[in-house]
């Protein structure tokens, strides 16, 4: 168990976070979907009022940097106009990732985009359930596995076509729900973790930071926790076929930074053809929806802005945090030097590799090696 002394201060988007080159704000999309306009939104938000850039998150979610004192009322004005910020008091708690191009791609058992709608507005909609951390992780996985292996707090995994099972930071609660009430089942077990939290006087802000909390919140309601093996799923990167002869691209974002050059192709992209993005928990983005004759043209523009979509890229195995000069905290340009290493062939190690500035490892990926940053250079593998 963990014992926090603090509550959680994620940043939101609304309450934002004050870093070295300015406030930090953090948009929740539930899902990672967004329309045309909304994308519009971010993008022109990132350019009049922040550096430019939107940042992805491992939770596929959407940070905006460089914000000047004055201009958070602003941002949310435009995202209360977007649809993006539907309540304020549960800016932080709506942290829901979904299998990507569900309902679009082949392999899934449900479609897990009307899930999400109806989790976000079950949220929404409960008062108690502004109370949960930021932290906190809500996981909807369509039946392939994908974002299941991520290991929410709570989290539904479709197991036919008919049904979604509860589980509980990897464990099976024998738990099912038809897909249209299955969201209730995460909204009963998301107060279940508050009133476990309230019962042993926690600030935790994970299931498993609670004395037994996996045991103890599946008892609540009405179930059992029985440790369960997650496999982890390899995400989509590159061409995907969807039904209809329509294809999708996913394209990978080095070091989780979708420039300006990227929005713009982005932003035309959808304004074409009346479609959405989808932002993923492993910092790329997914355009669905594409006509086949529009599929190359996409590609190379998006490719020239800086997007990948080869797998094999050793883009696909780094990440890395804000680093110097937007955070204070670290030793280290950590993504300059992670973007030399990838531009001259040296980086240290073969396989996941995270670079950090400091010990506090922001935005580490589960399974990651260590590349962090010392006061001589960089320590491999630091525990």
């Amino acid at each position: 168990m963990t014992t926090r002394d603090r509550a959680d201060a994620c940043p939101g988007a609304v309450q934002t976070h004050l870093a070295a080159d300015g406030r930090l704000a953090r948009v929740r999309v539930p899902g990672g979907l967004l329309t045309g306009p909304q994308l519009l939104a971010l993008a022109q938000a990132a350019v009049d009022l922040a550096d430019g850039a939107l940042e992805l998150t491992s939770r596929g979610n959407l940070q905006l940097r460089g914000l000047a004192e004055d201009a958070p009322p602003e941002l949310a004005r435009r995202l209360h106009g977007a649809g993006l910020l539907p309540s304020e008091p549960h800016e932080t708690a709506r942290n829901v990732v979904a299998s990507v191009l569900s309902g679009r791609a082949a392999g899934g058992l449900v479609d897990a985009r009307p899930v999400v709608r109806a989790l976000d507005a079950g949220l929404v909609a409960d008062a108690g359930l502004a109370a949960l951390p930021g932290r906190f992780l809500v996981t909807v996985d369509d039946g392939r596995g994908d974002v299941h292996g991520l290991t929410g707090d709570v989290g539904l995994v479709a197991v036919d076509p008919d049904a979604l099972a509860l589980t509980l930071a990897g464990h099976e609660t024998g738990l099912r729900a038809a897909p249209a009430d299955a969201h209730r089942l995460v909204l009963r077990a998301a107060h279940a973790f508050l009133a476990e939290r309230e019962a042993q006087r926690s600030r935790a802000w994970r299931v498993t930071e609670l004395d037994d909390g996996p045991a103890r919140v599946a008892c609540l309601v009405g179930g059992s926790a029985t440790p369960s093996a997650v496999p982890a799923s390899d995400p989509p990167v590159g061409s995907v076929d969807q039904a209809g002869g329509l294809v999708a691209l996913v394209g990978l974002v080095p070091l989780g930074r979708l420039t300006t050059a990227a929005l713009d192709v982005l932003v035309q992209v959808t304004a074409a053809l009346g479609s959405e993005v989808q932002v993923t928990p492993w910092r790329s983005v997914a355009v669905p929806d594409l006509p086949d004759e529009y599929v190359d043209d996409v590609a190379t523009a998006l490719h020239h802005a800086g997007l990948v979509f080869d797998a094999a890229s050793p883009w696909a195995q780094v990440t890395a945090c804000a680093g110097l000069p937007g955070c204070a905290k670290s030793r280290a340009d950590v993504r300059a030097d992670a973007a030399r290493a990838v531009a001259t062939g040296t980086l240290p190690v073969t396989g996941p590799q995270h670079w950090a500035g400091c010990e506090r490892r922001c935005g580490r990926p589960a399974g990651s090696t260590d590349v962090l940053a010392v006061e001589d250079g960089y320590r491999i593998g630091a525990g």
